[in-house]
């Protein structure tokens, strides 16, 4: 197994595939960080921000202009932990928290994006966005075929300048074309969709440190997640109901994104709600029809309908 994968439901991705033993490649920032010391600054978010001369500070130096968005200085776990907007002096002051800082809050879209970095060089990308609904949760991603020019040459300028000498994945958070966040490795969530010989492209990258991809052939694709209400025990679907969902028209997978021997209170979710699963497809319409599928093995109160 090349990939190294806390999430087992995301196996599927990458099973099959041929890989040395001695190549580790990592889903889950612990693990780029104790791989990568000599690249782990950028899960600093207060020296990603400088990197880019926006306004920002740790909590104790008060803000010249307000708003700003607030948020720990590292999280690992992600899910916008502790992250909010502070709109006035007297937020600030009340929100105090030792470890978090604050910086100019971005407007404009808000991207994720995938990269093959070959010595400091992007040799590969692919920009994703989401369509927020409530506290922390989005309704759907698009994972899009297109490229986003200005973004790619923002991103591309700025990994030349910090990221000299590294080879393999990289993920940006951006909001505006600016990077809110880094990580020393790929969206696992929906790395399907970017075509059949993607996931041998990033072994060759970890292994041989060079990428080569045929990528002619991309087409938009979609990451729809279930949501329940937190509070409750959920039990996995048959297995026979997964196979029907995984076998509809435009389904690429399905991802049952709980471990039902664990603790709910134990799963990183968002604060507003427990995702139970996760339908890949590369029709929007068709996608939902699975998900309705999927949340008719959950108890219809438990569900936060989203169509």
């Amino acid at each position: 197994m090349p990939i190294v994968e806390r999430d087992l439901w995301r196996l599927q991705f990458f099973e099959g595939v041929d890989c040395p033993d001695t190549v580790l490649i990592p889903t889950d920032d612990p693990d780029c960080w104790a791989w990568h010391p000599q690249q782990r600054w950028i899960y600093d978010k207060l020296k990603i921000a400088e990197s880019q001369g926006l306004a920002c500070g740790p909590h104790g130096i008060l803000p010249e202009l307000f708003p700003v968005f607030s948020k720990p200085m590292i999280n690992l776990k992600g899910m916008g932990i502790g992250s909010r907007a502070m709109r006035t002096p007297s937020d600030f002051e009340h929100g105090y928290q030792p470890g978090h800082m604050w910086m100019e809050l971005l407007t404009g879209p808000h991207v994720s994006t995938d990269c093959a970095i070959v010595d400091g060089t992007i040799a590969w990308s692919r920009h994703a966005t989401g369509v927020p609904w409530t506290d922390g949760m989005f309704k759907h991603w698009t994972i899009h075929a297109e490229a986003m020019p200005e973004l790619d040459s923002r991103l591309a300028e700025w990994v030349g300048r910090h990221m000299r000498g590294y080879t393999g994945m990289m993920n940006f958070e951006t909001i505006g074309g600016r990077i809110i966040e880094a990580h020393l490795r790929f969206a696992d969530q929906w790395c399907d969709l970017y075509g059949a010989g993607w996931v041998e492209a990033l072994v060759r990258l970890y292994a041989q440190r060079h990428w080569t991809f045929a990528d002619a052939g991309r087409q938009d694709g979609f990451s729809i997640p279930l949501f329940a209400i937190h509070g409750a025990t959920f039990r996995h679907p048959p297995a026979e109901l997964q196979a029907e969902i995984r076998s509809m028209p435009s389904v690429a997978s399905l991802q049952i994104t709980f471990n039902e021997n664990r603790d709910p209170a134990d799963h990183p979710m968002p604060p507003g709600g427990f995702r139970l699963g996760i339908v890949n497809c590369t029709d929007l319409a068709a996608g939902f029809a699975a998900r309705r599928r999927l949340a008719s093995a959950f108890p219809a109160a438990l569900i936060q309908h989203q169509d």
